[in-house]
């Protein structure tokens, strides 16, 4: 029976009844759906169709195959999680989720993926004939994989994480390029399968990604900081006659916020160096110039 389960099979009608047809296979019998079938079977006719166990532990097979099969992976989505036994995931069956064992998955709880989340997985079957779901191994991975070229630098990409490492956290795009987070790019681990939203800070010579999760400077310094670095980049020789000890009246003229808002948003470009000031003047730094 387990060479049978998790593909496709073929078979001889042997018998109906008001809502089935029974298919056999190497003396096993699978019940097959009659709502699948436009045109009545007839005894003794061949059926191909996946074959699995449903939810309810009956032999079935079904013409409706899933892309994820013994040696074939596909995407799934996680559909509800088990403490005790890991996670299940929506492969496209109507009456049967796969589950994905707990020693799979990362021994950190919080890590597990959750309800919405991607797997890339293909089937698996054990000696009892259960149907479990395997992860994509890192080979796997490599075969997909499609080169990034180096203008993708500092573009924005979705990814998802198919693996969790003390180094950091490695993905792949919804364009299958493969990326590589370190735990200094992002501001929490995130968890397997989900996907997140990253941008490229690194093509290397093999075509993968080094990806930041955190935000880039001018989307983390605030509208205030902002409006001043684009004044800067504006501004003839990019620096403005403006500093912490400027008249608030002046400061309010010019950009239309007051001395602390300003004082603060002065922080925090200089925080980020992306500007200087000297006695008399804010001045543009390179890395500014480049967030125009």
């Amino acid at each position: 029976m387990k060479e049978l389960l998790g593909r496709i099979i073929t078979g001889k009608v042997t018998d109906e009844n008001e809502k089935d047809y029974y298919v056999q296979v190497e003396g096993e019998t699978f019940r097959l759906d009659k709502a699948e079938i436009e045109k009545p079977l007839k005894e003794g006719s061949d059926f191909s169709g996946f074959a699995y166990e449903n939810e309810s532990h009956k032999f079935q097979i079904t013409r409706n195959a899933p892309k994820v099969q013994v040696g074939h992976y596909d995407f799934g989505t996680v559909v509800r999680s088990q403490r005790s036994l890991g996670v299940f995931v929506d492969v496209g069956l109507p009456n049967k989720d796969i589950a994905v064992s707990l020693d799979d998955l990362p021994t950190i709880n919080s890590l597990w993926p959750q309800t919405g989340d991607k797997l890339l997985i293909s089937l698996k079957v054990d000696k009892k004939n259960r149907i479990w779901g395997e992860l994509a191994d890192e080979e796997i991975y490599t075969a997909l994989a499609q080169p990034a070229n180096k203008q993708m630098m500092n573009d924005n990409v979705t990814a998802t994480v198919y693996r969790l490492k003390l180094a950091g956290t490695k993905v792949i795009t919804d364009k299958y390029q493969l990326g590589f987070v370190h735990p200094s790019e992002r501001d929490e681990e995130p968890r397997l399968g989900q996907q997140i939203k990253a941008r490229v800070i690194g093509v290397h010579p093999d075509g993968t990604l080094n990806l930041s999760m955190k935000p880039r400077a001018y989307e983390a310094i605030g509208e205030d900081a902002e409006m001043i670095l684009v004044a800067l980049q504006h501004a003839d020789g990019h620096q403005l006659p403006f500093t912490d000890k400027s008249d608030p009246a002046d400061i309010k003229a010019y950009f239309g916020i007051s001395k602390g808002q300003f004082k603060r948003a002065l922080g925090h470009l200089l925080k980020e160096r992306l500007i200087s000031e000297n006695t008399e003047n804010i001045i543009l730094l390179p890395a500014g110039e480049a967030k125009s």
